[in-house]
């Protein structure tokens, strides 16, 4: 959104002062002691700071039904093949939950390489014929599907994310976790990790790409399930609540200084909070993404 004012009484004798003021959107899912959702929150119940400090909340929406790009990308590599079945079945139960008619989702597999089995759809067929389609490879690109999945989803409008399936090992050279990071940052997308270990305990698990999932998640604003056990299908239950249950909060940052614009490669914090996080089935926990590019694009 682009502002324009001028200072002074006579307008025509005074320079106009040009100022892009961008509404920022920030997703937020409210969570009880025992991970349940939380509704019914109102704006006055959440406070909002950018860099530490304060800002006024200009928008807000209870359950946001705003439309949702999903690309879902499942690992194909060699250490998760033998849990795919699984994983197209639970696939498969969520896609068809969860997809309205105003939704699109885009079905990748990974492995040695990246590939897109389907694109942007709401026909559930497509995507029930892409899933019994997936192919196959040894090494696993994790950081590349992220990067590659984030790029795709950029330029598309609404609620943007990420479902990723993978026991977290990233085997295969190029894109590295910080890029990574930076492209689902830029993009604005929602990371939610599925950790797929049939053997939590299991002494030769990957901890490292483990905690790179966790860690994706926390920082966009996503979360993070185990679906050691044959869980696959509750952790798909649960992103599918988080996704109905969000709250949109929107503001216009302050402009704090003259070069505002020119600092906009510079990485923002955001911060959200309860004015009463104890309350009710408490403590609440608040998950959102951690911050923005002003760069990038609105």
């Amino acid at each position: 959104m682009l502002v324009t004012g001028t200072l002074g009484m006579r307008a025509q004798d005074t320079p106009k002062i040009h100022v892009n003021v961008r509404l920022v959107d920030v997703f937020v899912n409210v969570t009880d002691a025992n991970g349940a959702p939380v509704g019914g929150l109102t704006q006055q119940d959440f406070a909002l700071c950018e860099d530490g400090r304060s800002q006024k909340i200009a928008y807000f929406e209870r359950d946001t039904d705003m439309p949702l790009s999903i690309v879902l990308a499942i690992d194909t590599s060699g250490s998760t093949r033998r849990d795919v079945p699984l994983e197209k079945m639970a696939a498969h139960d969520f896609i068809h939950a969860l997809l309205r008619p105003v939704d699109r989702l885009d079905l990748m597999d990974f492995n040695s390489d990246v590939r897109e089995v389907v694109p942007f759809t709401a026909n559930v067929r497509r995507i029930d014929a892409g899933l019994n389609d997936l192919d196959y490879g040894p090494a696993t690109a994790l950081y590349n599907t992220i990067y590659l999945a984030s790029q795709s989803l950029a330029p598309r409008s609404g609620r943007k994310v990420l479902v990723l399936i993978s026991d977290g090992g990233n085997t295969k050279v190029g894109v590295d976790f910080p890029q990574a990071l930076e492209a689902a940052r830029r993009a604005e997308v929602m990371v939610y990790s599925i950790i797929d270990l049939p053997i939590l305990a299991d002494a030769g698990r990957d901890t490292e790409g483990e905690h790179a999932m966790i860690t994706m998640s926390q920082e966009t604003g996503g979360k993070y399930y185990y679906a050691n056990e044959g869980k696959l299908g509750e952790a798909f239950r649960k992103i599918s609540e988080d996704l109905r249950t969000q709250y949109l909060l929107g503001y216009y940052p302050n402009v704090k200084t003259p070069d505002w614009e020119s600092s906009g490669s510079d990485f923002r914090k955001i911060s959200v909070t309860l004015a009463h996080p104890d309350r009710g089935n408490g403590p609440y926990s608040v998950q959102n993404r951690s911050g923005y590019y002003p760069d990038a694009a609105p």
